[in-house]
């Protein structure tokens, strides 16, 4: 059986807590596989962490366990949880890390992680990643079931990220990343925007005047520095100019509200 582990954090790479973290999980699971998504989150990011772990998961095998560490609230009483898929285990901080990837797949079961047995022998209040998320990575890749990790849990915390308000003829939602080029990502995923395929639609964004425009197939549809919207490769609906710096161009930053409508 495949043994893939994958790890997201804000750690960096110039201190050693990656290298902690991965030797906990090689010292219970040697066999194991280990994918670095990214460790260059922006510090105590987790909306960012929360976005680049839902953008890669669904390209990893079947049965992996996804391991992320974005914990502005290591050793306050935040909980430490597991979110199961049929396609794959999320392990990290209950803060909403781990939620928009996790239910882009459909969540079976949550567990809190409660059992001392299945953590490293001292668990410091300031390093989780290491004393409990990669054992417990380590142990579901070994195979572990669930049930010995803790309780089962009906509810986590979902951050206003990963909510959008859909009305008769508008979606409400907000900058959910903003990448290197500029574009503008929203949490507005395909799903939601669908219904908005073959409409002019008007985008509210930030400080910009509103933007009327049909849904674009690719940045090349409309001409250099032209604004478009269209759904990116990660399947969320992108405000981007063609060969431009949207955010910059629309004074967008994360966190602003966004809104699309019928024109």
């Amino acid at each position: 059986m495949q043994k893939m582990i994958s790890l997201t954090s804000d750690f960096g790479l110039k201190d050693p807590y990656v290298a902690e973290m991965k030797a906990a999980i090689f010292s219970i699971c040697p066999s194991a596989t280990i994918i670095d998504v990214t460790h260059g989150v922006e510090k105590f990011d987790f909306r960012t962490g929360a976005f680049m772990l839902a953008s890669a998961a669904p390209y990893f095998p079947k049965g992996t366990v996804h391991m992320a560490v974005v914990d502005p609230g290591v050793g306050t009483p935040r909980r430490s949880i597991i979110v199961a898929t049929d396609q794959a285990l999320f392990v990290g901080p209950d803060n909403g890390l781990l939620i928009l990837a996790a239910e882009s797949q459909g969540i079976n079961q949550m567990r809190q992680i409660e059992s001392r047995r299945l953590m490293l022998p001292h668990v410091s209040s300031t390093f989780h990643g290491r004393d409990i998320f990669a054992p417990a990575a380590a142990h579901l890749a070994n195979g572990v079931s669930l049930e010995e990790f803790g309780p089962q849990i009906t509810e986590v915390v979902k951050p206003q990220f990963t909510k959008v308000t859909h009305t008769k003829d508008a979606l409400t939602g907000e900058v959910l990343h903003v990448d290197d080029f500029g574009n503008i990502i929203t949490n507005m995923h395909v799903r939601d925007v669908e219904a908005f395929r073959d409409d002019i639609i008007q985008v509210e964004v930030a400080i910009a005047a509103p933007l009327q425009m049909k849904l674009s197939t690719t940045y090349g549809d409309v001409k250099p520095s032209q604004p478009l919207a269209l759904i990116g490769s990660q399947g969320y609906l992108e405000i981007a100019l063609n060969q431009g710096d949207a955010a910059t161009r629309f004074g967008a930053k994360l966190g602003d509200k966004i809104t699309i409508s019928r024109s």
